[in-house]
């Protein structure tokens, strides 16, 4: 490689300061959980497709019945089990958490395919949790670990990708990138307890048989 090569590329020691440190270790550990539960439900579904009978460890109750998000034709989305999907999709979330951490410089063409990754993540996701509320009519503990990891994935590296492209935006969606940054905290907040609310409403009856 030559000198001029080398000049042009940011210096790899530049990159958990350009990057965000806290977006670093975000992704690495959003990708280790994100791959755990992901694993958990693959093995799950499997010992389910070996044995109709078996019981999956996380269908404790009416309502939290993996078993029942299982058994349904959402589960398999694609053609074979979702969690294949967070599997083969979530360790490359952690490596880039992980290459970052370590200093490494990333090319704009790779944080582009990521921004892909994880919008396609997020729209799934909320696809699956519409279908486990009003077709399923059942929580999965472990798909919801899943939602809980993708939702902040997903406005981390948006705000990432936004603010490094900002110079390619308009000036009023750089206004509006700055304001979700300093409210980004909220922002998630205000997300997550809408599907609180959204999952507490549609079960009222059963969370309120439990108190009665």
């Amino acid at each position: 490689m030559s000198d001029t090569a080398v000049a042009d590329r940011p210096a790899a020691t530049e990159a958990p300061a350009s990057a965000g440190r806290g977006l670093a270790v975000w992704l690495l550990v959003g990708g280790l959980l994100g791959f755990v539960a992901a694993l958990v439900l693959a093995v799950e579904k499997y010992a389910l497709l070996a044995d109709p009978a078996y019981v999956p460890t996380c269908s404790l109750n009416p309502v939290l019945s993996c078993g029942s998000i299982m058994a349904s034709p959402q589960a398999d989305a694609f053609g074979f089990p979702n969690p294949l999907l967070g599997i083969a999709g979530f360790p490359v979330v952690a490596a880039t958490g992980a290459a970052l951490l370590a200093g490494g410089w990333l090319a704009e063409w790779f944080w582009a395919a990521l921004q892909a990754g994880v919008t396609a993540g997020v729209v799934f996701v909320h696809w699956l949790m519409f279908a486990s509320l009003y077709r399923i009519e059942a929580l999965c503990p472990y798909c919801m670990v899943v939602w809980a990891v993708t939702i902040p994935l997903f406005t981390a590296v948006t705000l990432r990708n936004l603010t490094a492209w900002a110079p390619r935006l308009p000036a009023g969606v750089n206004a509006a990138v700055a304001v979700v940054r300093t409210r980004h905290s909220v922002l998630l907040t205000a997300w997550f307890l809408l599907i609180v609310a959204a999952i507490t409403q549609r079960f009222w009856l059963y969370w309120s048989s439990l108190v009665g």
